[in-house]
Order: C-alpha cells, then structure tokens, then sequence
C-alpha cells in the first residue's frame, strides 16, 4: 500500500503477514488479503478505573498462609493472584470479596496452599461492580512465607505513627523510617500499636524551635479529633497517602497490635470522656469505632469465634514465636496518672 492506496501488485505471505502487524486495532485483514476499515478497540481511560489509593498489602503470615488487603474507591470485586515467581508463570487466581462502602472499600483474601519458605508474588485488581468490563491497573506485592527448618529471620519494629502534630511531610521526604526499614529487606514488621493518632489532630504548619517550617499534608479526618466511623477510617487512610509506607508494605507483611492512640489517650472501657475537644463521651464507642476501622485497614486475619479479637500468636518455623498482645480491651479503669 502507497499513500492511502492499493498498489494492485501481490503481496507475498511473509509481506502479509508483516502488514498484518502493522495494522493494528485500526483495520481488518480479510482472508483475500483485502484490509477493510474497523473501528479502534475501545480503551478504558485510567480515570475511568477503579483506584487504589492506598496501595495493598500483606500480613498475618504463616507457614501456608497470607492475608492480602487493599482499597479502592467505587463498588468493586478483589482479584487475587499469587505465584512463586515474578512473572506469574502458573499463578493461581482467588475472586475475592466485593468492597463495598461498608467497609470503606477495603476489602481482604486469605491465600492458603502457599509453598513454605519462598518468596510469593502477589498481584491484586479490582474488577468494577457496576461496569463488569472495567479492572483497576494492577498492584503487585511480594512476602515471604516462613521456613519449616531453622534459617536466620530478620523482622522490624515500631509504632507511634503520626503523633503529636507531626505528619506526612512531603519536604522532609514522608515517612522516611519506613523506606530505611524496606532497605533492609526484614521477613516482617510489627507495628506495635499507635498506628494512629485519632486524638490527634494535624495543623497544616508547625514552626519548629528553629524558626523552620514544618509542613504537614493535611485532610478533613484529620482536622479534629476522631468521633466517627467514617473519621476513624480517615486517620488509616491518611497514612497510607505516604508513598513511602506503601512501598514498604508493598514488600513486606505486617503484624499488627493496638495501643490506646488508636481511640483516645489513655482510655479504658467504660469511661466518660472529659475532653471538651469530643461531643462523644464514652471511650467505649470510640474504641468500637476504632477497633472496626483498624479490622478495615490491615491485613488481619479475623478469629472465626472472635472476629473482634486481637491478640494472637505466630509461629516462625523452629526458632520464633510472635505473640501479639491487647492491653486496652481488657484493662480495668486507670489509677491516678503519677
């Protein structure tokens, strides 16, 4: 073909088939060797897909076994993949869940079968619920799963994430420790509590002793203090906007406990709240609040006959045992704080 026109010579099977090629979604070769126009493939602007803000991750890990979280932003179904290497050779698919707004789309799958001590790739999209055809763009992590036999185990730790006025800074580089514990590559993290600082309201500046200006990513959850379900959500989501977290837990899975940060300062069950800061009085029901949107957020495995359980144990082949623990479901009422 020349300039938009038939050339009327024979083209032989090795042209053919090199055209073809270039053709593309545009046209149609039909079996005479005559191409004939066809409408281009329709694609789906990214805009127009299902989004994961907040990345994925994995945790409660064992032997044979993964939680995978993610969130998305519109009614949409979970698809899981998993395989053993990079390139999902012979993966596995598991149709999760639909997240829907009573989860704050976040939804999870527990993979089992998984081959002990290896590495896992795992790839999640969303498939959208009220357009079947549409699927996110694909989110790929990877966990390694414990050893039967006796092999050195590296794990982080830490908590007390966002608290006291400081957040995501994006001029101090976010949340900086998470990318120097990814660059150490642990088997886990343990996030031992605080993940959020629900009483703990963000000022867009701070200026420091210095005169220097701190500057926080601010949003509508966390300009108050925490009172309702959908703020509680809120103070979750807004520590994964940190690229630096995601990335992390996009290659490493995460243990998680409580502490009281997660509600309010030092509460217990049972108590009146004295705080003029709060409409909400009773410590209790912003725990309730709290403890659903924590359950929501990560990557937990819920005890069938106590889903709102917390405490739980892991076992790391011969050498390590991981107990978590809850000191604020339980407690009793504080003492005098001296």
């Amino acid at each position: 073909m020349s300039n938009g026109k038939a050339t009327g010579r024979k083209l032989g099977r090795r042209q053919l088939l090199l055209g073809a090629g270039a053709l593309g979604a545009g046209a149609v070769l039909g079996r005479s060797g005559r191409v004939f126009a066809q409408a281009p493939a329709i694609v789906t602007p990214d805009k127009a897909r299902p989004q994961t803000p907040s990345g994925l991750m994995s945790g409660d890990v064992s032997a044979d076994r993964a939680m995978i979280w993610s969130r998305t932003d519109r009614p949409a179904q979970m698809v899981v993949e998993w395989a053993t290497n990079g390139q999902f050779r012979d993966a596995r698919r598991i149709e999760g869940p639909a997240a829907l707004a009573t989860s704050d789309y976040t939804a999870r799958v527990d993979l089992s079968g998984l081959p002990a001590g290896e590495q896992v790739f795992y790839r999640v999209t969303f498939r959208d619920l009220a357009d079947w055809g549409v699927e996110s763009a694909p989110l790929i992590g990877r966990l390694r799963t414990p050893a039967r036999d006796r092999r050195a185990i590296t794990f982080a730790f830490s908590g007390d994430e966002a608290g006291q006025g400081w957040g995501i800074n994006p001029e101090w580089g976010g949340y900086r420790l998470y990318e120097t514990m990814r660059r150490h590559d642990p088997d886990f993290f343990i996030h031992s509590g605080d993940q959020i600082y629900a009483d703990g309201p963000l000022k867009a500046q701070v200026t420091l002793d210095d005169g220097t200006i701190w500057k926080n990513v601010t949003t509508e959850a966390k300009a108050k203090v925490a009172e309702t379900l959908d703020e509680f959500r809120g103070n979750f989501a807004y520590n994964l906007m940190d690229e630096n977290k995601r990335r992390f837990a996009a290659e490493t899975p995460f243990l998680v406990q409580w502490d009281d940060h997660e509600a309010r300062n030092n509460w217990f069950p049972g108590q009146t709240i004295g705080d003029d800061r709060y409409k909400v009085r009773s410590a209790s029901l912003l725990a309730a609040y709290a403890k659903r949107a924590m359950f929501e957020y990560n990557p937990m495995r819920p005890d069938p006959n106590d889903p709102e359980r917390i405490y739980r144990d892991f076992r790391f082949g011969p050498l390590l045992d991981v107990i978590m623990i809850d000191e604020r479901t339980y407690r009793g009422p504080n003492t005098a704080n001296r």
